[in-house]
């Protein structure tokens, strides 16, 4: 089984899996965090600083630093938006998966869907350019082993969560707590009424997924954050990331000099 086969049925078993998350164009960076043992690396179209030639010299990278580690790393992409030429893109590029962001009823579940398998499930377009080195020649494998997120992060995913979950093809949830936050609360981020409905919402899409057999991901800012999420029922999260960790241990290691 390749290490793409093996992530794809750990996230379907929902197994407890961890990520981190990668904003810079940073090959380099992206070899190094593959080897610490991470179970994917997910790539930042969406709000990261990345082209679509960025994007593949990271997966690159990825997959030289991910087989060097204590458990095989794999590369999957946040696409900038639900768009067929972006999905095609990426996986052409040799992305284990997509995380597509802002998925608010089952008909955008289902464009995903469309735009990730190759026919009879979908309609991706066949041109696997890197990615034929690294996944099956068979397109039925390729459609079975492709890993298929959706974000639930406004309150109108919220509202139709259920019939997202049930849109065969789709393997995940996937929380984007920020932008769920400023949905539900009109903006208002770090209040504690805005947190309380966030973390109801929270409940309900863990049950949402569960209920239809699939598995929930979600962002978390540090590695014990992650653990709560996994605790509260989470099945697997992303640690961000990159840009905001560099800074943070900059300032820390010049704070202990100053001292």
């Amino acid at each position: 089984m390749s290490a793409v086969e093996d992530f794809v049925s750990r996230i379907r078993a929902r197994e407890r899996i961890v990520g981190y998350w990668l904003c810079q164009d940073s090959p380099m960076m992206a070899e190094r965090l593959a080897r610490g043992g991470y179970d994917y690396l997910c790539v930042d179209q969406q709000h990261g600083l990345l082209g679509a030639r960025d994007v593949m010299n990271n997966l690159l990278a990825i997959d030289a630093g991910g087989v060097m580690g204590p458990r095989p790393t794999v590369g999957i992409v946040r696409v900038g938006a639900n768009d067929f030429r972006t999905i095609g893109q990426v996986l052409d590029a040799g992305a284990a998966g997509v995380i597509v962001p802002m998925v608010e009823s089952a008909e955008d579940a289902e464009r995903v869907v469309e735009a990730v398998r190759y026919p009879p499930q979908g309609r991706r377009s066949y041109g696997p350019v890197r990615a034929e080195l690294r996944r099956s020649e068979s397109l039925a494998v390729n459609n079975e082993t492709t890993f298929v997120a959706v974000m639930i992060e406004t309150s109108a995913g919220l509202d139709h969560v259920e019939e997202i979950a049930a849109v065969e093809g789709i393997d995940a949830l996937y929380v984007g707590p920020w932008d769920l936050t400023v949905s539900l609360s009109g903006g208002r981020l770090g209040e504690p009424d805005a947190e309380a409905m966030r973390d109801a919402a929270f409940v309900t899409i863990i049950e949402a997924a569960h209920a239809a057999g699939k598995a929930v991901g979600v962002h978390s800012d540090d590695g014990a954050m992650a653990a709560e999420r996994l605790a509260l029922g989470f099945d697997f999260a992303s640690i961000e990331g990159d840009v905001i960790h560099l800074e943070q241990i900059a300032q820390e290691h010049l704070d202990q000099a100053r001292a």
